[in-house]
C-alpha cells in the first residue's frame, strides 16, 4: 500500500537580509511534504513544537528526524542542504534560516563554546539534535500564534527569533552528553522524560522530589541533575514554565476568565495565579488580554 503525501506548504517571513524563517504548519489528517532549496551559505535551525517530521537527504538515501519538542540544527560548507522534509500530520514546525556569515556575526566576541564556530573546527558539517527548554517552546508559541499588525509584524519576528538562537545556545558544559554518562543511558533519559510526564499530569498538586524520584526508579540527586541537563531547569522550575506558558493559551483562547484559568493551572487562589503569571510575563493577566484583543 502507497502512502499518500500531500504536497504541502510553508509561510516564509524575511527578517532582514540573510535571515527569515519558514513556518511550517500540517493541520490536515495526512502527510505533507515540503520542498524549499537552500545552499551551502546557509546554517539551518528547526525547533518542533509538536508533531513529527522527517528530513530527507540524497533522494531518500538517509533521513533526519525532528520530533515534538525537538530541534535539529544544519550547518554544512561542503554542500547545499535543501529542505526536503515529510511532515506528519497535526506538525508545527519552525524553521530559522540565516547565512553563515550573519550567524558568525552574532557570536564574534564569543565562539568559544560552540563547536562548529572554533577555529580547530574547519570547514566540516556538524548536524545537532537538542530536546527544546521550556523557555524556548515559550518563544515558539509566540512565533506560532501571535496577533500583531503588519506593520510591527517583522520586528517581532525578529526579536523573538534572536532570542530563541540565545535560548537555544544558552547551555553549559554539562549539558553534553558525550560529558554526561548518565544521560548517555537511554533508560535513565526515559525515566527522566517520565518525571516530565508525570509533573504535568499531576500539576495541580505535583508530587515532593522525593516521592517522584521514587516512583521513576532514580535517585534524587540523579533526578535533579537529569531533569537539569536534559529540560535546561529545575523540575519546578519547569513545572511554572509549563504552567504559565498553559495559562496564557487559556486566556489567548477567550473561552475562561481569570479566576477559571487560575484554577486550571492549578492556583487555589487568583491573587496567587496573578502574581505568579505577572512575574512570568511582566503583565497581570487581565492586562495581557487586553493588549491581544
Amino acid at each position: 500500500m502507497t502512502k499518500n503525501i500531500a504536497k504541502g506548504s510553508y509561510d516564509r517571513l524575511l527578517l532582514e537580509h540573510g535571515l527569515y524563517v519558514l513556518k511550517i504548519q500540517n493541520d490536515n489528517q495526512e502527510e505533507a511534504e515540503v520542498f524549499h532549496e537552500v545552499d551551502r551559505n546557509y546554517i539551518q535551525f528547526h525547533f518542533s513544537l509538536k508533531g513529527q517530521a522527517n528530513f530527507i537527504f540524497n533522494k531518500g538515501a538517509y533521513q533526519l528526524p525532528v520530533s515534538d519538542e525537538n530541534s535539529l540544527l544544519l550547518y554544512n560548507t561542503q554542500k547545499d542542504l535543501p529542505i526536503h522534509l515529510r511532515v506528519a500530520p497535526q506538525t508545527w514546525i519552525l524553521s530559522v534560516i540565516m547565512t553563515i556569515q550573519k550567524f558568525h556575526g552574532l557570536f564574534s566576541e564569543d565562539a568559544g563554546h560552540i563547536p562548529f564556530l572554533s577555529e580547530s573546527f574547519g570547514e566540516k558539517k556538524y548536524y545537532a539534535q537538542e530536546v527544546l527548554t521550556p523557555s524556548m517552546a515559550v518563544v515558539l508559541s509566540q512565533l506560532l500564534s501571535y496577533n500583531l499588525h503588519s506593520s510591527v509584524r517583522r520586528l517581532y519576528f525578529k526579536g523573538k527569533v534572536l532570542e530563541l538562537i540565545a535560548l537555544y545556545f544558552n547551555k553549559t558544559e554539562d549539558a553534553d552528553l558525550e560529558q554526561c554518562p548518565f544521560l548517555a543511558d537511554e533508560e535513565n533519559v526515559r525515566r527522566i522524560k517520565r518525571a516530565k510526564e508525570i509533573i504535568i499530569e499531576q500539576m495541580s498538586e505535583p508530587p515532593s522530589l522525593a516521592a517522584l524520584s521514587k516512583e521513576i526508579g532514580l535517585p534524587l540527586k540523579k533526578l535533579k541533575e537529569g531533569f537539569k541537563q536534559i529540560y535546561g531547569d529545575t523540575v519546578y522550575g519547569f513545572l511554572l514554565d509549563h504552567k504559565m506558558e498553559m495559562a496564557r493559551k487559556l486566556l489567548e483562547s477567550g473561552k475562561y476568565n481569570v479566576n477559571e484559568v487560575g484554577l486550571k493551572v492549578g492556583y487555589s487562589t487568583a491573587s496567587h495565579f496573578i502574581s505568579s503569571f505577572k512575574k512570568k510575563y511582566g503583565t497581570t493577566p487581565k492586562k495581557y488580554v487586553t493588549s491581544i484583543a
